[in-house]
């Protein structure tokens, strides 16, 4: 009897074991359907704390390798025209201009964020700002933080004698784009002046690279003010203001408030800015950040495998599973409809004219 009971016991045991096997090569097969593969991207550093969690993931699932360089929208954008990365990561959608230069290029939502204005205020915990009021900030209209228009609307804030020294990015970057589009929108003067764009003709203040870079000083200077992604004001405990949107709300960026502002049609090709949205309850500034690739993926000698891994892990940061992490690094997820529109991008992709999406 206990022989047979070991004999059981081997048995089962077996069993467990040959489930384990059968579980495990199911996943390898996963793993490898093609071969391991390194990947590169340069662009915005808007979604980069976002960007290093997913990567990282993606490349344990199936032993791909993404590296990503943090060089701003406009230095992304370049390195895609020239053929030197898989990808490229902006904050601004490409122009029809800047489209008519290149291969097809799609646009593939990752996330949603925010732009906040962060500031660094002896003693001044809360503040307040509309559009119009931002918009003269950096264009050197208004002066000092105790300016009148500033303190109506921060009833018992004690807000300083100083002059105000703005912030903004040296380089060509996605988070100017859709600071200034927002701008745009709020103030005429500033639309006629100014513009929107990846760079722009600040007018006052102090220039920084890159989104830490502006973090960085606005910490280190008292007084100052800038706009930066609101994951780094969040992940450095800078201040940041609260701001009027179009519905009259003051609104503090929040994953349900980012989320908000998406809640509009978009068209077929995501390429759309949602700042200063009518929605009731969202934040004024919030915007899309994409991930460009070109549609024919032939170029620059790259590989099938090459081309196949982009579309994988496009699919992978489209997946239910990450956009429900993007509020864990501060972001928000992706309206379904975003999802929608860019898998059926996604299936439009080619290398040599055959369709990569499986």
């Amino acid at each position: 009897m206990k022989k047979f009971f070991i004999t059981l016991g081997v048995f089962a045991l077996l069993i467990v074991m040959l489930f384990a096997m059968c579980g495990k090569k199911e996943s390898s097969n996963l793993k490898t359907e093609r071969e391991a593969v390194d990947l590169s991207g340069a662009g915005a550093t808007f979604p980069l704390p976002f960007y290093n969690v997913v990567f990282d993931e993606f490349g344990a699932l199936n032993g791909d390798r993404v590296a990503y360089g943090g060089i701003g929208s406009g230095g992304g954008v370049r390195s895609l025209k020239d053929g030197i990365v898989d990808f490229a990561g902006s904050d601004a959608f490409l122009s029809p201009e800047e489209m008519s230069e290149m291969p097809t290029v799609i646009h593939v939502p990752t996330c949603m964020g925010a732009v906040v204005l962060a500031y660094n205020l002896s003693g001044v915990d809360s503040l307040n700002l509309s559009g119009e009021i931002i918009a003269d900030i950096f264009s050197g209209k208004i002066l000092k933080w105790n300016d009148e228009r500033i303190v109506k609307i921060n009833k018992g804030i004690s807000l300083p004698d100083t002059d105000i020294i703005p912030t903004f990015r040296s380089d060509g970057s996605g988070t100017t784009f859709v600071f200034t589009d927002y701008l745009s929108k709020v103030s005429k003067e500033w639309s006629e002046k100014y513009g929107r764009g990846k760079s722009v003709n600040f007018p006052v203040g102090q220039a920084a690279k890159g989104n830490p870079g502006v973090a960085g000083v606005i910490s280190q200077t008292e007084n100052s003010i800038g706009y930066i992604g609101s994951e780094y004001a969040f992940a450095q405990s800078i201040p940041y203001a609260t701001i009027q949107n179009a519905n009259g709300e003051f609104i503090k960026p929040t994953t349900e408030t980012i989320s908000l502002a998406a809640s509009g049609d978009m068209p077929s090709d995501t390429r759309t800015m949602i700042t200063n949205s009518f929605a009731k309850g969202a934040y004024p500034i919030s915007c899309f950040t994409w991930i460009l690739l070109y549609k024919e993926q032939n170029y620059s000698d790259r590989s099938k495998a090459q081309a196949e891994a982009t579309i994988d892990l496009l699919k992978y940061i489209l997946s239910d599973k990450i956009q429900s992490i993007t509020s864990e690094v501060h972001y928000a997820p992706l309206p379904q409809q975003a999802v929608d529109l860019s898998i059926s991008n996604l299936k439009t992709i080619t290398y040599n004219g055959e369709a990569l999406f499986k």
